[in-house]
């Protein structure tokens, strides 16, 4: 059974789960427990806040599933309950760290630069900290998670011209501040009591948090 369902569709699985079918819906968490967790830690104040917030997302999908149209995409459905959750768990957050900034050459496009393993962590870190939430969401979705235009106006509840106004806004906001952060001279370089000259210190780098902990979802 657990074979059969490995090539089996996410909408399809919702509708073995619509019948009664917990293995289905099992396969479903592990599909998706990875990526809800980072949607919703980039909202959150710690891994466990995270870890609460997904673990209830997906109690909330298993208890509305019959609310669920199999004809719809299943990640838009689900993205879409993991938001409100976030939404109904926290209404504000602390400013996060600052990051070490790659360097953004000219005319390039900071959706290019997220797509680099070595650079996007840092990119993500300074959108966090300079976007809205609305414009983070959104380019989160576009860029981490590779929705369409039309999928996050599903999530987000807007219409696509105002998605699409609002990843334009995203990007040119993050590429305005990456433009003048290159631009910045570098620190001076400290003595030491020798007179040697020493390095400026490292910005610490900040790294995606991972779950400690798998999700487990209690099937009544």
């Amino acid at each position: 059974m657990t074979f059969e369902l490995e090539t089996v569709t996410d909408e399809e699985l919702a509708r073995q789960t619509r019948a009664g079918s917990h293995p289905a819906f099992e396969k479903l968490v592990l599909r998706y427990e990875g990526r809800i967790y980072q949607f919703v830690a980039k909202s959150c104040r710690s891994p466990a806040d995270a870890l609460e917030i997904t673990q209830d997302t997906f109690v909330r999908a298993f208890q509305g599933i019959e609310r669920f149209d199999a004809d719809r995409n299943f990640a838009v459905w689900l993205f879409t309950i993991a938001r409100r959750r976030c939404i109904d768990h926290f209404r504000s957050q602390p400013p996060l760290a600052d990051a070490a900034m790659p360097e953004l050459t000219d005319g390039e496009d900071p959706a290019a630069v997220m797509a680099r393993k070595e650079d996007g962590q840092g990119v993500w870190a300074l959108a966090r900290k300079e976007l809205s939430a609305t414009q983070f969401e959104v380019l989160w979705l576009k860029y981490g998670e590779e929705m369409s235009v039309e999928q996050i106006a599903q999530v987000m509840r807007k219409t696509k011209t105002h998605v699409k106004v609002l990843l334009f806004r995203a990007r040119s906001s993050l590429g305005e501040k990456m433009q003048r952060d290159a631009k910045k001279p570098l620190p001076s370089m400290a003595r030491d009591r020798n007179g040697e000259a020493q390095a400026a210190p490292k910005s610490p780098q900040v790294t995606a948090a991972k779950p400690g902990n798998r999700v487990e979802v209690a099937l009544m």
